[in-house]
């Protein structure tokens, strides 16, 4: 059976072939810093498993410890230069992103085919991890056709890859760190402490004040956090249903559904939620890693009131 180790495997193979890179790369003058950074990912997705809960911590805190103190830096690996980017551009046009949509097109199709054919009785694929594993597949695929078609130098990929890794930075391990947050938070019980706090604040019989302290949170603890979905349960356990549904009988899928678009409009406005608007800024190259942010911020305030207008007017 294939299971989503191997996928933890491949990506751990990934890692290290960017940190030996790294550290050979002597163009680079934080190389030292990107080849430990990247071989501590390495480390855990290879051997995570094996190192237990005090070995992770103290694996979190080195990747911590080196992105906080500047040790990562961008790179400029030896790929292919501008010049035969753009003829690559000219010579092939649209035909360039075929490699790319074979990844997703694998995932789909592939997940349709193994659950809805006579496939899902041979127990290929671990259950319910069919669609991370065919995304890894298609990785592969892709890779192949690459190679096939266009012949690139056999380290093209793992060189590109480490250019746009390193162009990310820190940034690239953030989902998997702000996942851990949410559960800790919910284990440590924040949400019920935040609840006694605020509803010791807010009046008596005021809906409104409620409501907003609720959207406000939402907002506010997804910067924190850096997503909706781990802020949901804090927000819901503190104030959402002990207090707008059971105190105040409000509509559970009202505040439920607006209440994460009011987390939505703190994605927008923090660099937490790196996939969202870190990354963008490092992929496009721009000078301020915050112009994302910044652009957006003139949207998400206006919207963050109207749901909150929204969730009062409709859950009420």
């Amino acid at each position: 059976m294939i299971t989503i180790q191997w996928l933890y495997t491949l990506a751990g193979l990934m890692f290290a072939g960017f940190a030996l890179l790294s550290a050979l790369d002597r163009s680079n003058r934080r190389r030292f810093g990107n080849a430990a950074f990247w071989g501590l990912m390495a480390l855990s997705l290879l051997g995570g498993d094996r190192l237990g809960d005090f070995g992770n911590g103290l694996l979190v805190l080195g990747l911590a410890g080196l992105a906080g103190f500047g040790f990562i830096g961008r790179s400029d690996p030896p790929t292919t230069s501008g010049e035969e980017r753009r003829a690559f551009s000219d010579r092939l046009g649209n035909k360039l992103f075929l490699p790319a949509l074979i990844i997703p097109a694998t995932a789909l199709f592939g997940t349709l085919l193994y659950n809805y054919t006579p496939l899902s009785d041979s127990g290929l694929f671990e259950p319910k991890r069919e669609t991370y594993i065919l995304l890894g597949l298609g990785v592969l695929l892709a890779l192949a056709v690459i190679f096939a078609w266009l012949k690139p130098p056999a380290l093209a990929p793992l060189q590109e890859g480490r250019r746009l890794i390193d162009a990310i930075g820190w940034a690239a391990v953030l989902p998997q760190m702000l996942a851990a947050l949410g559960v800790l938070f919910a284990a440590a019980g924040v949400g019920t402490v935040i609840g006694d706090m605020t509803q010791s604040v807010i009046p008596k019989g005021n809906v409104f004040a409620a409501v907003a302290v609720f959207g406000l949170g939402m907002a506010l603890f997804t910067m924190i956090m850096g997503n909706a979905f781990a802020a949901f349960p804090v927000m819901a356990a503190a104030i959402g249903v002990p207090l707008l549904m059971r105190g105040y009988g409000g509509d559970p899928a009202v505040i439920g559904a607006i209440g994460m678009l009011a987390g939505f409009c703190g994605t927008l406005m923090t660099p937490m939620a790196a996939n969202f608007n870190i990354v963008p800024a490092a992929l496009l190259e721009l000078k301020d890693r915050n112009g994302v942010i910044k652009a957006q911020i003139g949207t998400a305030l206006p919207l963050l009131a109207a749901n909150i207008l929204l969730i009062w007017w409709f859950a009420f």
